[in-house]
């Protein structure tokens, strides 16, 4: 993987190399294999290299073709070489050492700017075509890579980061309101609901699943790539499904593992990452290799407060997986000396943004850190997994079922339900009402409404419930009831993606390794979009296809909990008590800024304050009022250290 930068001159101007050198002097304070550029005239176009494949370890970043008269950079790791191999006709000979940065290349000569839509991977990338003055890229469908711009009338600029921009001169750093006002307004974990702003007014992202085009000094941005549900797969028989899921997650898993370095994984004790060791473990065995995990628990003093449900401290799971699958080499992390407040400064540094999801900050940025000192090249999660191969709600597919008139499906589900869980029919009926009659059980759950704390102003001036409203936002964080519609949702709004592809790409600088999941391959995503419901949920069983594709592959007390799922970050106010007053004195602090007053209320911040000040109980972790206080804290440093 790389940084990569550029800039463009549109009036055909020489771009002056210092220019260019500030740019990529902005991203020096990264590790790296090695650093070069490719300048001439009106383009300057650079590599900053980590080498994390086989294939790019000594490789020409940005690669130029004479012939073609055109030169690449790439942020990239493609996937489905072999597949591109064929449809490309390479060579047998140049198959083994051709980089994906060229084989990204041979793509965009055979298909143009349709050339995205046969990538499979995780890849931010430019080409500038010097014979017509054409700037083409493309970020991969689920944004995994990042990738920012800025554009004035004589130039364009991109870069991987966002502060090497401002070494540009004439660019600002300007803080964009409305994206500051959707920060606030918005109480989901995502921060602006237009996937092309940052939270500067002139710096621009490409959004997943879109490509850009420059020429004739306009930009095109367009999507290529929208994961909308539609003709469903039918096989012969239940077994015929669970071959086909193992035949495409096996591909997904075995292309992500392709390292020179040593393969890491995020371990939890669910499902999802569970599958992922299994199915890596699996292919690393016959090299006699292993797989080191990484898994965070909390500090020794914590008592788990969490509902019986919910399980904070995962290590007797993760153990139960590790001693099942063998071949693993696991590490149990607790990062004593770190918490959500002592992170902030290093995050904002990271990220470069302000952020939502403080709660998990301490142990992502502690593993990543862990994994680098280990020399790990590619860490590998199941971050997609609930969308994809764990999918599968019960209660919504029974309302689908009573919504369908399929009766006696329903009936025949819900004895098996009754007879796993030893529950009578009341408790699924009652589950059942509230995706039956959403607007009736809204009403009644008054106390779960995230309460609105930006300031009334600010709100009217940038009209930002009217541009939540309009992208299906609840002011309030209502989520919608029906999980089909809110997995539809997931796939189709590109906003949902931005969060997970900006901190990886920051953190995988950083540290010179990289994550990936297969739960979110699109070859995955594809086959999973298109599995039928009642594979999902089956004999009684959510999650079914996932459960049952398993069976060998993990012990049966992951396999089949119905009963308890973890939670991450539940000791997140227990590792602050020590600290607690130094951070309500910051919170104090922040009321006083002139610029944070201009944007949230006041009077809400207080009663925040007022309600946690004295009384630092490990429950507040995920209350609404240290959710808010952390919030406004982590804007005002940011702001406080522009």
């Amino acid at each position: 993987m790389s940084a990569i930068a550029g800039i463009i001159h549109l009036k055909k101007e020489p771009v002056p190399f210092e220019h260019g050198r500030n740019i990529m002097k902005g991203l020096e304070k990264f590790p790296a294999d090695d650093i070069q550029v490719w300048h001439k005239h009106n383009a300057f176009i650079g590599n900053h290299a980590q080498w994390i494949t086989p294939e790019s370890v000594g490789e020409q970043q940005p690669f130029y073709d004479s012939e073609r008269q055109c030169v690449i950079t790439a942020d990239a790791i493609i996937d489905n070489r072999e597949e591109l191999f064929e449809k490309l006709q390479v060579e047998r000979s140049k198959q083994k050492h051709m980089p994906d940065s060229q084989l990204i290349l041979l793509a965009y000569y055979k298909w143009g700017e349709e050339s995205p839509k046969h990538l499979v991977g995780d890849f931010a990338y430019m080409i500038w075509d010097e014979r017509n003055q054409k700037l083409f890229g493309a970020r991969d469908f689920s944004g995994s890579r990042t990738l920012y711009y800025y554009k004035d009338d004589e130039r364009f600029a991109f870069c991987t980061t966002i502060m090497p921009l401002f070494t540009l001169p004439g660019v600002k750093k300007e803080l964009n309101e409305q994206w500051l006002a959707e920060y606030i307004a918005n109480p989901g974990r995502f921060e602006s609901v237009e996937p092309v702003l940052t939270v500067y007014k002139n710096i621009y992202q490409i959004p997943p699943s879109h490509s850009i085009t420059i020429i004739n000094r306009s930009l095109f941005l367009n999507r290529y790539c929208d994961l909308i549900p539609g003709t469903k797969m039918k096989l012969k028989s239940d077994d015929e499904y669970i071959d086909a899921f193992r035949e495409v997650f096996q591909k997904a898993v075995d292309s992500k593992l392709r390292t020179h370095k040593t393969v890491g994984g995020h371990l939890s004790g669910g499902l999802d990452s569970g599958s992922v060791a299994a199915f890596a473990t699996k292919t690393l065995r016959k090299d006699n290799k292993k797989l080191h995990t990484f898994s965070y628990v909390p500090v020794e003093d914590f008592v788990d407060w969490t509902p019986r449900s919910r399980v904070a401290n995962e290590r007797p799971l993760i153990e139960s997986t590790v001693n099942y699958i063998h071949d693993i080499s696991p590490n149990y992390l607790s990062f004593e000396d770190k918490n959500p407040y002592s992170e902030i400064d290093n995050w904002l540094e990271t990220i470069e943004s302000p952020y939502k999801f403080f709660e998990n900050t301490f142990w992502l940025r502690g593993i990543y850190e862990e994994a680098s000192r280990k020399g790990i090249g590619v860490l590998l999660n199941g971050q997609r997994g609930n969308w994809t191969i764990s999918w599968g709600s019960t209660f919504d597919y029974y309302a689908l079922l009573f919504k369908s008139l399929r009766w006696i499906k329903l009936n025949q589900e819900m004895k098996e339900y009754c007879y796993r869980f030893g529950t009578g029919r009341k408790r699924i009926l009652s589950n059942m009402n509230r995706r039956l009659l959403p607007k009736f059980y809204q009403s009644q759950d008054l106390n779960d409404e995230f309460p609105i704390y930006i300031n009334k102003d600010f709100s009217s001036r940038t009209k930002v419930y009217e541009i939540l409203k309009d992208q299906g936002v609840d002011i309030k964080g209502k989520v919608d009831s029906n999980a089909y519609k809110v997995k539809e949702d997931h796939f189709h709004k590109l906003y949902y993606w931005n969060t997970t592809g900006t901190y990886g790409t920051k953190l995988s600088l950083r540290y010179g390794l990289v994550d990936r999941d297969p739960t979110n391959d699109l070859r995955v995503v594809r086959f999973s979009l298109s599995v039928p419901e009642e594979q999902y949920v089956q004999n009684g069983l959510d999650r079914a296809l996932i459960r049952r594709a398993t069976k060998g592959y993990l012990p049966d007390d992951i396999r089949l909990n119905m009963r308890k799922r973890g939670i991450q970050g539940a000791d997140g106010v227990h590792r602050m008590t020590s600290i607690w007053d130094r951070f309500i004195d910051e919170i104090e602090k922040l009321k006083s800024d002139s610029l944070m007053t201009g944007m949230i209320d006041i009077k809400v911040i207080d009663k925040c304050v007022a309600i946690i000040k004295d009384n630092p109980k490990p429950e507040l972790a995920f209350e609404f009022e240290f959710n808010i206080l952390m919030r406004s804290l982590i804007l005002y440093r940011f702001i406080k250290n522009l």
